[in-house]
């Protein structure tokens, strides 16, 4: 009997590094496919050669310049929200726990755009001064400024948790409400802000990766790499917190520590995400969603499959975006709400007593 639990959970594994290995090649596959797929009339030779470095200038630019450094931020952009929305829902009990439904990426909207309109991201500038508001706003100021909000946000919701006593659903309800809050705040900056700060602003917050630079890039990978890292190495307390704090407690888990640091870290990659290139909803709920029905709960598959698979739904929704406006690149944030809203609808349609049928 013994040995036929050790066989068949044997087989489960090597059925699940399957299906994680898979990821990574469609993940790999993707971001080199989407390079070469876009509005600009070239040919496959052109830009294979302009990513190298030849041919002409144009071709070179927009390969090197453009597209590549997007895709880059697509990748990692979609992975790090992706585990940070499984870790918000681990650490919190709540199967519908992600950055966008606890209010963290509205309140980093609200910190980036206080930091980009009031100080000009730094510059301490006011009125319509357009080099203040599009080209010498400091976008580490901004990120700063984003992460203090979600990081507060954050806070401020396990504080509510710990004072009242809140379970799992109330507090993402707190989340929401929170959320409202930050949303009314951005409202009223939008009100006072110039019409040009205005602008800034709402072209900002559309969810458009078309900002990206290599030097947004390298400390987003920097970030999003720790957080994997991090996250894989506490996979085996993220497993015992899912059978309650009291049971992770008993295996020494320090559970309060725990979930203060995961969820200040994954506010922190949230921040960044959104402080580079605005909102960019529901890849952190429908891709840990996805890969627990597939995989299970064992978050030493979770954890590098949700980062997987954050990477392709991101990456597959922008070479949508790119390539559907005809010469216009559609608000990636669009599409994923697209996708994530009725995806959102059928989660709450398929969850009984906070778990999922």
């Amino acid at each position: 009997m013994e040995r036929n639990v050790k066989v068949v959970y044997q087989k489960d594994r090597k059925k699940k590094l399957i299906v994680l290995l898979c990821l990574l090649l469609l993940s790999l596959v993707l971001f080199f496919f989407s390079l070469f797929v876009g509005s600009a009339s070239l040919s496959f030779s052109d830009m294979f050669f302009g990513l190298f470095g030849s041919g002409e200038n144009a071709t070179i630019r927009i390969m090197q310049q453009i597209r590549l450094p997007r895709l880059l931020a697509a990748f990692f952009a979609g992975a790090g929200l992706a585990i940070s929305g499984l870790i918000m829902q681990t650490t919190l009990g709540n199967i519908m726990a992600s950055p966008s439904t606890l209010g963290v990426s509205q309140a980093a909207v609200f910190g980036a755009n206080l930091a980009m309109i009031l100080l000009a991201g730094g510059s301490a500038s006011f009125g319509s001064n357009t080099s203040a508001v599009f080209s010498t706003y400091n976008p580490y100021v901004v990120s700063l400024m984003a992460f203090l909000f979600s990081a507060g946000s954050t806070l401020l919701i396990l504080a509510l948790g710990r004072i009242k006593g809140f379970s799992p659903s109330a507090l993402v309800l707190a989340g929401i409400a929170l959320g409202v809050i930050w949303n009314a705040g951005t409202t009223l900056l939008e009100y006072f802000a110039t019409d040009i700060g205005l602008s800034a602003m709402v072209m900002w917050s559309f969810g458009d990766l078309s900002r990206a630079t290599w030097t947004g890039d390298l400390l987003l990978v920097i970030v999003v790499l720790i957080g994997l890292i991090a996250f894989y190495l506490l996979s085996w307390r993220y497993n015992a917190l899912l059978s309650g704090d009291s049971y992770a407690e008993s295996l020494g888990v320090k559970v309060k520590l725990l979930r203060f640091f995961s969820l200040l870290y994954a506010s922190l990659i949230t921040a960044l995400v959104v402080s580079f290139f605005g909102i960019i909803g529901f890849v952190g709920i429908i891709c840990p969603h996805l890969m627990k029905r597939f995989l299970g709960s064992d978050h030493r598959i979770l954890v590098p499959a949700s980062f997987f698979s954050g990477s392709i739904l991101l990456v597959l929704s922008d070479t949508f975006a790119r390539t559907i406006g005809r010469g216009a690149s559609l608000p990636v944030g669009a599409i994923t709400a697209l996708i994530g809203a009725p995806f959102f609808l059928g989660i709450l349609f398929t969850t009984k007593g906070g778990k999922e049928e």
